[in-house]
């Protein structure tokens, strides 16, 4: 078995450079990083185009040795590295070794969608990837980053969104035309926003809907304040409110609550 040991490495200077935003949308590829995050990549039906692993580690691991199984099954080229080149290419502090280069998910978005979220300038990408996780688990069938927003495939965005790049149609839209182009066929849109007079429980989430949440420290931007009905979580004691992810994610199962109840 042939092992890469140079960062310098061609193969690998290319994939590392997947780390760059910019780069990222010029090749249409993103690096991933993990077992769970290559596993779903593959179980989505989104396979690899190279995967590089550190064997020593890799073997060391059942789950591991399964999916490195399961990757040259479906002729994905699996490249060994040592553990120097593998850290040049992992971003996590403890990194499982095993990283994949793939192609960046393009799911189809749906033409009438039932339940929507729009991420408004949220800016942290652990926030960012919550809330695509929470969105899929809660029934929606959409997601779009509107202007302002931290990159859906930020690999901190990757890591917190368990896997729901590859199963949650989603976008990173440029300006709001596209985000209201996206969503024209959807009645009622809201915004989460503390101290707003209707509650979120109160809203009919029960029609096509949209939740629109915004930045942390800003939140909402002008142009979702403009078209959207806000809503808030009422609190108690001294809390004034939660953070983006948290209440995105409270809002997103009460609709998925009344939906289940017709």
């Amino acid at each position: 078995m042939t092992v890469i040991t140079s960062v310098s490495n061609a193969r690998v200077k290319e994939a590392r450079s997947l780390q760059r935003k910019r780069r990222r949308y010029t090749a249409g590829r993103i690096l991933i990083e993990g077992v769970r995050l290559v596993r779903d990549a593959l179980s989505s039906g989104l396979a690899p185009e190279v995967v590089f692993y550190v064997p020593e580690q890799a073997e060391a691991g059942l789950q591991s040795v399964a999916l490195l199984r399961d990757l040259q099954a479906a002729h994905v080229e699996c490249v060994a590295v040592s553990p120097a080149v593998f850290a040049s290419l992992a971003e996590t502090l403890t990194p499982q070794g095993i990283a994949a280069v793939v192609p960046m998910p393009s799911l189809a978005l749906p033409a009438h969608p039932a339940l929507a979220l729009v991420l408004d300038g949220v800016a942290d990408p652990g926030n960012a990837g919550t809330l695509l996780r929470s969105a899929e688990a809660a029934g929606a069938d959409l997601a779009l980053f509107a202007p302002g927003a931290v990159d859906a495939y930020n690999d901190k965005t990757l890591r917190a969104g368990m896997g729901a790049h590859f199963r949650l149609p989603l976008r990173m839209c440029a300006a709001w035309e596209e985000v209201w182009a996206a969503l024209s066929t959807v009645p009622r849109i809201y915004v989460a926003e503390a101290g707003a007079d209707l509650s979120y429980d109160a809203a009919d989430w029960r029609q096509p809907s949209v939740l629109i949440v915004g930045n942390e420290a800003q939140g909402p931007s002008a142009e979702a304040r403009r078209v959207a009905v806000p809503v808030a979580i009422p609190m108690h004691g001294g809390t004034e409110s939660l953070n983006a992810a948290m209440a995105g994610t409270v809002i997103l199962f009460e609709a998925a609550r009344q939906r289940r109840l017709g």
